[in-house]
C-alpha cells in the first residue's frame, strides 16, 4: 500500500473540511459584526448566493496555496514542527491575500473592523486546520508505533557497518521494518542466514517479493567510492528511497541528515536540497511557461515545419529515447536538424561542423530553436525548464565508466537548459559530457528558484547571440 498517497488524500480532505468550517463560521461572524445579508430557508440561516459561491472558491483557494507552499509533498516525512510552521504561514498568506488582494465586497465599518476581521479569519484558519492536521499526524505516529504502517527496508552490505545500521533501525526506527541484508558478492554472508535475502544480482526479485520501499547502502569503510555509486546506479530505476552511510566528505559538507532520532546520520540520494515550496512553484512555472510558449510559438512552429520539409526529406519532428528522472526512459522531441538515417543504427555525437546537419538545421541549432518542441516534454512532466540535459543510455554507459556518480542527475527532471550546457555548450566528446556533468551536479547541490532564473536569463543571452553551437 502506498501510505504516502493515502496520507496525502487525508490531508487534502481535512484541509477542505477545515476551510468549509472556517468560512461558514467567518460568515456568521461577519453577520454578527457587520450585519451582512443572509437568508432563512425552512428556519435555517443560510448565506446568500454570493456566499454560497464563495464556499466553493475559498476551499479551492486554500488548497492551491497549500500546494504551492509544498505541504502536499513528502507528507509522510513531515514532523510536528513542519506542520505547525506550514499551517501558520499558509493561513497568514490566505487571510492577507483574501483581504488585500480580493477584497471582501461589503462596507467596512472602520479600519479597526477590517483588521479585526483579518485577524479573526487568520486565527480561525490556523486553529482549525492545525488541529485536524495534528489529529492525522498523531494517527500516523500510532500506526508506525504499532507497526500497522511500516516501510519495508533492506540494507545492502553485510559487514560491521551494515549490522550497526540494522540494530539502530530495529531499536529506534519505528517507521522502518527491517527485512534483511543483501550481499554485494556471492560469498558467505557474515550476517545470520535468516537475515540474508540474497545477493545484489537478485535485487529486482528481492524488491518485488518483499515490497521494499527503503534501501540503505551500508558498505564497510574500506569499500571504494566507485563501488558505492555502481550500486546506486543499479537502484535508481526502482521506486524506492535510497540512502547510504556517510563518509568524512558528506559529514563535513553537511550532506548527512539525521532521518530519525537514534539512527546514525544517512545521506539521501533521492531527496533534494530544494525546499518543498520551491519544488512546487518550480513545477507550476514549468507547466505555465511551457503551455504559454507552445501557444505563442505555434505560428513559428508552422514556419519551421514548412522550412524543414522544404529543406530535406523526412519528418518535421525527431524523437529520441533519453534517460530522465529516476533513470527511466522517455521520448524527447526536437525539430529534425539532420538528414534521415544519419546514424545508421549506431549512436554518434554531433559537432558544429557535422556534415549530417541540414542547411536549415544548422540555423536551428545555432539559436537552439530545434529544442523548442521540448516545451511539450516539460508540459507533460518528462522534463523541466531548468535541469541537466538528458542523455542516451549508450553514452551514459560510457560516462559511468569514468564518472560513476552520474546517477546523482537522476534526482531531478532533465531540463531544456542548465548550468552545464551554458558553460560547455554542445558536448561532442565523452570528456566534454563529463565536464558538463560536473557543472550539473553543482547546480543540483545548489538548486533554487533564484538560480533557475539566472540560468534562464543566461540561456536567453546565448540564444540572441547565436551561440547554440
Amino acid at each position: 500500500m502506498n501510505f504516502n498517497r493515502k496520507l496525502l488524500f487525508q490531508y487534502i480532505y481535512s484541509d477542505i473540511i477545515a476551510s468549509l468550517i472556517v468560512w461558514f463560521v467567518f460568515i456568521l461572524f461577519r453577520k454578527f459584526i457587520n450585519d451582512i445579508e443572509l437568508i432563512y430557508f425552512l428556519g435555517v440561516l443560510l448565506p446568500t448566493k454570493y456566499y454560497l459561491y464563495s464556499m466553493i472558491v475559498f476551499p479551492a483557494y486554500c488548497l492551491m496555496i497549500n500546494a504551492l507552499a509544498g505541504f502536499y509533498l513528502n507528507v509522510l516525512k513531515k514532523n510536528k514542527i513542519d506542520i505547525f510552521l506550514s499551517t501558520l504561514i499558509t493561513s497568514f498568506l490566505i487571510a492577507t491575500t483574501l483581504f488585500f488582494g480580493l477584497r471582501i465586497n461589503d462596507v467596512a465599518i472602520s479600519s479597526q473592523y477590517f483588521y479585526y476581521s483579518l485577524l479573526t479569519l487568520f486565527a480561525l484558519l490556523f486553529v482549525v486546520s492545525y488541529l485536524l492536521r495534528v489529529i492525522i499526524f498523531n494517527k500516523v505516529q500510532l500506526n508506525f508505533e504499532t507497526k500497522k504502517w511500516t516501510s519495508n527496508t533492506i540494507i545492502i552490505g553485510d559487514g560491521s557497518n551494515a549490522k550497526k545500521i540494522a540494530k539502530d533501525i530495529e531499536k529506534h526506527g519505528k517507521q522502518f521494518n527491517f527485512v534483511g541484508f543483501v550481499s554485494i558478492l556471492k560469498r558467505a554472508s557474515t550476517s545470520d542466514d535468516s537475515d540474508n535475502l540474497g545477493v545484489l544480482y537478485d535485487i529486482d526479485t528481492i524488491i518485488k517479493n518483499h515490497n521494499i520501499k527503503e534501501i540503505i547502502v551500508a558498505l564497510d569503510d574500506d569499500a571504494r567510492e566507485q563501488d558505492l555509486f555502481k550500486i546506486i546506479n543499479q537502484l535508481y530505476t526502482y521506486d524506492v528511497e535510497i540512502r547510504f552511510t556517510p563518509r568524512l566528505y558528506e559529514i563535513l559538507t553537511g550532506s548527512a541528515r539525521i532521518s530519525s532520532i537514534g539512527i546514525n546520520p544517512l545521506v539521501s540520494i533521492t531527496q533534494l536540497n530544494m525546499p518543498d515550496w520551491q519544488i512546487s512553484v518550480k513545477r507550476v512555472l514549468d507547466v505555465v511557461v511551457s503551455l504559454v510558449s507552445l501557444i505563442l510559438l505555434s505560428p513559428l512552429f508552422i514556419y519551421f515545419a514548412i522550412k524543414i520539409k522544404y529543406d530535406s526529406k523526412g519528418p518535421v519532428f525527431f524523437r529520441q529515447e533519453r534517460i530522465g528522472r529516476s533513470g527511466k526512459p522517455f521520448n524527447m522531441i526536437k525539430f529534425r536538424t539532420m538528414y534521415i538515417n544519419s546514424e545508421n543504427g549506431r549512436p554518434k555525437l554531433s559537432s558544429a561542423f557535422d556534415e549530417r546537419i541540414t542547411p536549415f538545421g544548422r540555423i536551428l541549432r545555432k539559436y537552439r530553436f530545434d529544442e523548442l518542441p521540448q516545451f511539450w516534454n516539460v508540459l507533460i512532466g518528462d522534463m523541466s525548464l531548468v535541469g541537466p540535459r538528458p542523455e542516451r543510455k549508450f553514452f551514459i554507459d560510457q560516462i559511468v565508466k569514468e564518472a560513476p556518480y552520474y546517477c546523482l542527475l537522476y534526482k531531478i527532471r532533465p531540463g531544456l537548459t542548465s548550468w552545464g550546457p551554458i558553460k560547455i555548450g554542445y558536448a561532442d566528446t565523452i570528456d566534454k559530457m563529463i565536464e558538463r556533468l560536473n557543472y550539473d551536479i553543482i547546480y543540483i547541490e545548489n538548486m533554487s528558484l533564484f538560480n533557475d532564473l539566472k540560468i534562464l536569463l543566461l540561456t536567453v543571452e546565448i540564444l540572441f547571440k547565436g551561440k547554440g553551437m
